[in-house]
């Protein structure tokens, strides 16, 4: 069943990279007490991904933060250094947008949320969305149909803040 608006995220461990290694990361240490604007990808290092959606959140970053939003977070079922790596390939070096990996699909299938790519040789990914959670609930839920990429935009998100 799909995570739907006024429902809480569940618990799951994530991985962000550090200089230390990669390190655990609970849905509660994002969550809890915290705004958050939460947005997921089918893979780093892909076409839109890379030229469209991890971008825009940049470009757009300020103005988000500027709307009460603490925490900007991208995850996707890659692994924590793949996240890394493609964050620094776009100019993210410091923690402005965390990039967490959700390398064994843990969270997105605790929400729903997977896609499967196994016909184009890509596994079990998550479906591109992105969601506004305060303390843990959830307060926008926007959920792209397949291949598109309209709702999940950091555009649509900042204008329902």
């Amino acid at each position: 069943m799909t995570i739907q608006i006024g429902d809480r995220i569940p618990n799951a461990t994530l991985a962000q990279a550090t200089a230390e290694g990669p390190k655990p990361v609970s849905t509660d240490d994002i969550f809890a007490g915290k705004t958050v604007a939460l947005f997921a990808v089918p893979g780093a290092f892909t076409p839109t991904c890379s030229a469209r959606h991890l971008p825009g959140f940049k470009d757009h970053l300020a103005d988000i933060q500027r709307k009460g939003v603490d925490t900007v977070a991208c995850i996707s079922v890659n692994d924590a250094f793949v996240m890394k790596a493609w964050g620094e390939s776009q100019g993210i070096t410091d923690d402005s947008i965390v990039m967490l990996a959700d390398g064994n699909g843990e969270l997105t299938r605790a929400l729903g949320l997977v896609l499967d790519g196994s016909g184009f040789g890509l596994g079990e990914r998550s479906q591109r969305y992105s969601m506004l959670v305060k303390d843990g609930v959830v307060e926008q839920l926007n959920i792209e149909q397949g291949g598109e990429f309209k709702v999940s935009s950091a555009e649509h998100l900042l204008a329902q803040l």
